[in-house]
């Protein structure tokens, strides 16, 4: 993903060319006839995205991953026009003149804003299909397990407004564990803590069922905000989003570290209003999180004691598999093991875990079917 939080707050999109009723069929011979499925395969548009809080990744049948880019888009307010999206929008936070503003349309893995969010998907679509217009792709987006029916038809109006033919939604927890490799179809409990930037999502997950799921919405933001908190609170220094991010990635953790850790940050000292710098360590940093990551260990202790006991037994062996960008703060594995006396490990790749875990159901239909939700 290229930055820390992603995900993963993190929504799954698949896409797929639809073939439409009422249109002359492309037949090809096969052994048992004729199939309209058969050339439109050679010639697949289908595409898997993570449509995440705080990034968007698309993963093309046949390529991988093809964009991998921030939730951000850059808005000139005059005009209404698009300035910029993704890497070059990030760019722009807190950096724009007046009349430019770079918005996050996507808060807490749902969509906050609808129109910037539907010029954003669009953008990425086209960005994915080099431009092509005319691919009306069919769709299939994550959400986070406690969505309400009004957010899921916001995400589903976006996807149908940026072309898609068909929109299936998802939950994005299940998502998350066909993507870390988890064996989410046998009849053994699985779970997964998928932590993005805007949603912490925690399943059990059997017979490619959920179980149990919980969301909680506190994750990769929620951390980058305590961060500008603490340091606003206690050296009257104002930083901003981006730094706060950095300040995380180089230097949170959520238990003590072998080495101790600093850095020196940049900001506007609140009492004088002039530019001032300052070194924190990792314990500052561990003090400023402490309650977000408690929270979230809390959403995972829930979850332990709301599984039946067959399926306890089975997450005793197997432990508990991190995913997301959120889980790749420090030592964050380390502090779960210590609270739930479980074995914890992390997927093979957390921050692309939901996209190509979509990017699997592309060749699955039948395992989406069963999985997705009205």
């Amino acid at each position: 993903m290229g930055t820390y939080i992603g995900s993963t707050g993190r929504q799954a999109v698949l896409f797929r060319t639809g073939y439409k009723r009422g249109q002359r069929s492309v037949m090809a011979k096969n052994g048992m006839g004729w199939s309209p499925r058969s050339i439109l395969s050679l010639f697949s548009n289908d595409l898997a995205i993570d449509l995440g809080t705080a990034n968007t990744l698309v993963y093309a049948k046949g390529k991988g991953i093809v964009v991998c880019e921030p939730s951000i888009i850059a808005v000139n307010q005059k005009t209404g026009k698009v300035e910029a999206v993704g890497k070059e929008a990030k760019e722009m936070l807190g950096r724009t003149p007046g009349n430019i503003i770079a918005i996050r349309p996507m808060k807490d893995g749902v969509i906050a804003d609808f129109e910037h969010t539907e010029k954003m998907l669009d953008h990425f679509i086209k960005k994915a299909h080099n431009r092509s217009l005319g691919v009306r792709p069919r769709i299939v987006i994550g959400v986070p397990s406690e969505i309400t029916q009004v957010e899921k038809r916001a995400v589903k109006d976006s996807a149908y407004r940026a072309k898609a033919s068909e929109v299936y939604l998802v939950e994005q927890a299940m998502v998350a564990a066909v993507g870390a490799g988890l064996p989410v179809t046998e009849p053994t409990g699985n779970m997964v803590v998928d932590i993005g930037g805007g949603t912490t999502d925690v399943a059990v997950i059997s017979m490619a069922g959920i179980v149990y799921s919980r969301s909680v919405r506190i994750a990769g933001n929620k951390m980058d905000e305590d961060i500008v908190q603490y340091i606003k609170r206690k050296y009257n220094l104002l930083v901003g989003e981006r730094t706060a991010e950095e300040i995380k990635i180089n230097i949170g953790s959520a238990f003590p570290l072998e080495e101790e850790l600093t850095m020196e940050i940049k900001g506007r000292d609140l009492v004088e209003g002039i530019p001032k710098t300052l070194v924190i360590s990792d314990e500052e940093i561990r003090e400023a999180l402490s309650e977000t990551v408690s929270n979230i260990i809390e959403a995972v202790r829930v979850a332990l004691e709301q599984t039946p006991p067959e399926l306890s037994a089975d997450i005793v062996d197997k432990g508990i598999v991190l995913t997301g960008g959120g889980s790749l703060l420090k030592n964050l594995d380390k502090r779960l093991r210590e609270e739930t006396g479980l074995p914890v490990s992390m997927a093979d790749d957390p921050l692309a875990s939901v996209v190509l875990g979509t990017g699997k159901m592309l060749n699955d239909f039948n395992l989406l079917r069963k999985i997705s939700i009205d």
